[in-house]
């Protein structure tokens, strides 16, 4: 039989520690505190409210769940290796390693939970995907970063809405906007904004010569209150109509139902093509845009305090801090982090998480808010 004390004894007290650092009595008390809020009879007056609570009780319950689930499963693994010690049974050795490596792969998700620090980590994620200097092959690169996104949030299980994309050119694509659904979706991906640049064999070049090309990406957190943040005028917009198309999904039509807004005194632009009716895009453009301006006056202040406390070390926006280099040989590099992975098509498939814990731990190393 195989000696697991040592391991036990580790994993409890990574165990210990999730529930110190998670607040585990803090939840508890939280979560009968809910309980009582979302037994009121007059709970869905107030409909916003009501989701809010309902929502916030299933995270809290879905957190002690699994904090008290562990322990009993490293509970029964303990019971039954010592039983199997003093009986001399080895045919129970698979079982009690698998529940630890399941114990501890657990732990390795909660662990990473302490790392988001950012006061919107745990909400949905508002992206957009920009093609940059490079002509076709950044277009073509723009589409890629889609894709890997996509295939990103589908691994992780979340959901996503792609809400409007511009066909490029020639191939590829112009830009993209889509909200990534998920618990710690905007926690994951805020590490990935700014400018990620491309390396390869140009496909779109007739002596296929090597080709560098950039796409910016972007996010802010989905805020339902948006507005209550920022005021948005109607003169302060320009509205444009067009024409849906590309794939932007399966209710995009041949009338003129795209919205393009133009916030002027920013300079911001969203476009949404993917709702049913212009009216619908406009609203959601809408909404869009105010989560977009929040981020905005949020960042302003940022700067503010940073030009107050001197410079910080996080890398701007005109540089490139991801490199995904193709030819003259393979590898992904984060500037940032120095994490790299050599398996480049894994990366483009959607393999970047150790690349985002990589982030959330420089982060916090370098205690950038």
């Amino acid at each position: 039989m195989q000696d697991f004390s040592d391991e036990l004894r580790a994993l409890a007290q990574r165990l210990s520690d999730a529930e110190r650092y998670l607040d585990l009595d803090g939840l508890r008390k939280r979560f009968a505190e809910l309980e009582v809020e979302a037994s009121r009879p007059d709970l869905w007056d107030d409909t916003d409210q009501a989701r809010k609570v309902t929502t916030d009780l299933s995270r809290v319950k879905a957190d002690v769940d699994e904090l008290e689930g562990l322990a009993t499963r490293l509970s029964d693994a303990e019971t039954l290796y010592e039983l199997a010690v003093e009986e001399g049974d080895d045919s129970v050795e698979p079982e009690v390693a698998e529940t630890l490596a399941a114990v501890s792969k657990s732990l390795d998700d909660l662990e990473l939970r302490s790392l988001f620090s950012g006061e919107h980590d745990e909400l949905d994620a508002v992206c957009e995907i920009h093609a940059g200097a490079g002509g076709t092959d950044a277009q073509d690169w723009a589409e890629m970063m889609l894709r890997m996104y996509l295939r990103w949030a589908e691994r992780r299980g979340f959901s996503v809405e792609l809400d409007e994309v511009s066909a490029g050119q020639e191939a590829g694509i112009l830009s993209a906007t889509f909200i990534v659904k998920g618990r710690y979706a905007y926690g994951l991906l805020t590490g990935e904004k700014g400018v990620h640049r491309l390396v390869r064999m140009s496909p779109f070049d007739a002596q296929h010569r090597r080709q560098t090309s950039f796409a910016s990406f972007s996010a802010v957190p989905f805020l339902e209150d948006a507005g209550d943040e920022v005021e948005i005028e109607e003169k302060d917009l320009r509205v444009d109509t067009y024409r849906s198309s590309g794939a932007g999904g399966q209710h995009v039509n041949v009338t003129d139902s795209a919205v393009r807004l133009t916030h002027l005194p920013t300079g911001v632009v969203v476009a949404v093509q993917n709702e049913r009716s212009q009216h619908q895009n406009k609203a959601k453009a809408m909404q869009i845009l105010g989560m977009k301006l929040a981020e905005l006056q949020r960042e302003h202040r940022k700067a503010e305090l940073d030009a107050i406390s001197g410079p910080q070390t996080e890398v701007g926006w005109g540089q490139a801090f991801r490199h995904y280099v193709l030819a003259p040989y393979q590898n992904v590099k984060d500037d940032r982090t120095g994490h790299e992975a050599g398996n480049v098509d894994g990366v483009l498939d959607g393999d970047l998480d150790k690349f985002m814990e990589a982030y959330l731990r420089w982060r916090r190393q370098q205690g950038v808010a």
